[in-house]
């Protein structure tokens, strides 16, 4: 794990951006891991922005809500339609995030697992973290070789995510989910978190102990994950000044000063 601190969250996303046109630069026909968010968005508009190419990649979602089929404004196919697909030239067939409406959820959780093992598997994960340390939406007690499957959302998911909702009484209680077993089957991949309000469990993601109850502490565990995050979102962490110098010092992050 590498922890990458920017001074701005202007900063923070811009980077993100520059480093998943990077990965499409490097491997045209990339499977890319796609995540949603308000931070997200604007790593979304900054890449649209260059006009890349994405007509050889494929994309699997984290997640979905169960009950909301794609057209639903609050359904992730339909925000991932909205702030990326639509602006990029990737074909849509080849954009993948679990059906929340299938008939059979168990049997869908099995086939989208499988179909991103017929595509090589994921060459780039990106995530965020909600305030329960979740990744994804494995909430606390996750297990951490879990897959793909139909999870319940805990009481600080429903209440951090409900307000986008124009009522928030109708935000579904259930989502699919890849697991935290699958996110770290993923070859490379990338956390992006903003915001004092995420100062506290970024800490305990980096440097607290491995649990099943905070999710993205098993980021941990992988071989090449970067965590990157403004300052606000860095404040509590303990070892920023080996973070800062790494960012400076490492050969690979050279190019990526002025990010």
């Amino acid at each position: 794990m590498e922890v990458i601190i920017r001074p701005t969250r202007e900063k923070a996303t811009t980077l993100v951006a520059r480093l998943l046109l990077d990965q499409i630069k490097a491997k045209p026909d990339s499977v890319l891991g796609l995540a949603t968010g308000r931070t997200m968005e604007e790593v979304y508009e900054k890449v649209a922005a260059k006009n890349p190419d994405f007509s050889e990649c494929s994309s699997f979602n984290l997640d979905e809500y169960v009950g909301l089929p794609g057209t639903d404004e609050n359904s992730y196919r339909y925000y991932m339609n909205e702030h990326l697909f639509n602006k990029i030239n990737i074909k849509l067939e080849n954009t993948f995030l679990p059906n929340g409406v299938a008939e059979d959820l168990k049997l869908e959780c099995e086939e989208y697992e499988r179909e991103i093992g017929k595509r090589g598997g994921i060459d780039l994960q990106l995530l965020g973290i909600g305030r329960s340390g979740h990744i994804g939406f494995n909430e606390p007690l996750s297990a951490l070789f879990s897959r793909t499957r139909e999870k319940a959302l805990t009481p600080v998911t429903i209440e951090q995510n409900s307000s986008l909702f124009d009522n928030p009484e109708e935000m579904p209680k259930q989502a699919i989910t890849m697991g935290v077993g699958t996110i770290l089957a993923a070859k490379r991949i990338i956390l992006l978190a903003t915001g004092k309000e995420k100062a506290d469990i970024i800490a305990k993601a980096v440097e607290g102990p491995i649990t099943s109850m905070i999710s993205a502490t098993a980021l941990q565990l992988h071989q090449s994950c970067v965590i990157i995050v403004d300052e606000e979102a860095a404040s509590e962490l303990k070892e920023k000044g080996y973070y800062r110098w790494i960012f400076k010092n490492e050969p690979e992050w050279k190019k990526y000063q002025d990010f």
